[in-house]
């Protein structure tokens, strides 16, 4: 049996796909594999290169691999989806990463360090946040203009909607409705 060369890698949450082949091209690997049994595989496999399409986790996975002493090139969706020979299942994605990666004008996605990743999850975590604020915001001012009350844009404008619907003497803001909004508010003030 010839040595593996080349493996299309395709990432999921349990079961990875691999496709193989030796220096000719000829395909000597075809294999589902539990993650639980990622490392110690490519642990015994002589050094090779490795493509896997860059998604969820495959940072993390290019990181650990190349650890071990492979080539790990990370490759953008779209640009394996066109070496995709026959129904999209994780075999035939596997064998369309193994093709891809040899390509000798294909462009790749550098591997990202666990401070890069840290970054850029506390900058996607700060637009989640924002966003949430402008939904909350948004609802309140909703429902609030459902009963007439209609505020300037702006931070001012929502605190003075806040202030009515916080003075319970206020019968503009029906009790079950005040309660609702109370929660939306207590929502925007985390």
């Amino acid at each position: 049996m010839s040595s593996v060369v080349t493996i299309g890698l395709d990432i999921a949450k349990s079961v990875f796909q691999l496709h193989g082949v030796d220096a000719s091209g000829a395909v000597v690997l075809r294999r589902r594999l539990p993650r639980s049994r990622m490392l110690a595989f490519f642990e015994k496999q002589a050094p090779c290169l490795i493509g896997i399409e860059a998604c969820g986790t495959s940072h993390y996975w290019g990181r650990e691999l190349s650890r071990l002493g492979h080539d790990v090139r990370l490759i953008p969706p779209s640009y394996v989806k066109p070496y995709v020979k026959r129904q999209k299942n994780d075999a035939a994605d596997a064998e369309a990463i193994c093709e891809a990666v040899t390509r000798p004008n294909m462009r790749f996605v550098p591997i990202k360090s666990p401070e890069q990743q840290s970054i850029m999850i506390a900058h996607r975590t700060r637009a989640i946040l924002t966003r949430q604020r402008t939904q909350l915001s948004n609802a309140i001012r909703g429902h609030t203009a459902e009963f007439g009350l209609v505020a300037p844009v702006g931070r001012n404008g929502l605190e003075m909607l806040i202030a009515i619907i916080a003075d319970a003497a206020d019968k503009r803001v029906p009790i079950d409705a005040r309660a609702a909004l109370q929660m939306l508010i207590a929502q925007l003030r985390l």
